[in-house]
């Protein structure tokens, strides 16, 4: 079964905004589920992108981009018999309803070794 990378967007707010414990157990609910069902391979939420440091070239600055909307706050890998069905999947990720995006991407190739539990 081919796998595919769900990266997830958000709106990039302020540090001081932050998802309601509804939104969280909504997120959790639907990750138990991918995990239930087998689909999914790994997943990883990642730091506030304030943290984050960009490389592009031999220049490095603070942030993660330059001037952006939405950053990117998570991904995971699932299988899926094709793109359809991994679209089916990705669509019923809260994220949509809360006014972010995910992009779906098939994994080309990749290496896992030994990923720390966090």
């Amino acid at each position: 079964m081919a796998q595919y990378s769900v990266f997830m967007y958000a709106p990039n707010v302020d540090d001081d905004t932050e998802r309601s414990s509804d939104d969280h157990e909504l997120y959790d609910q639907h990750s138990e589920e991918l995990q239930t069902s087998g689909v999914m391979v790994v997943a990883f939420a990642l730091d506030d992108p304030s943290v984050a440091t960009s490389v592009r070239g031999s220049l490095v600055t603070d942030g993660p981009y330059l001037e952006t909307k939405e950053v990117i706050v998570g991904f995971y890998v699932i299988e899926a018999p094709d793109s359809d069905a991994a679209l089916v999947i990705a669509r019923k990720n809260p994220i949509v309803q809360h006014g972010g995006g995910l992009e779906v991407r098939p994994v080309a190739g990749g290496v896992v070794v030994g990923i720390p539990s966090t």
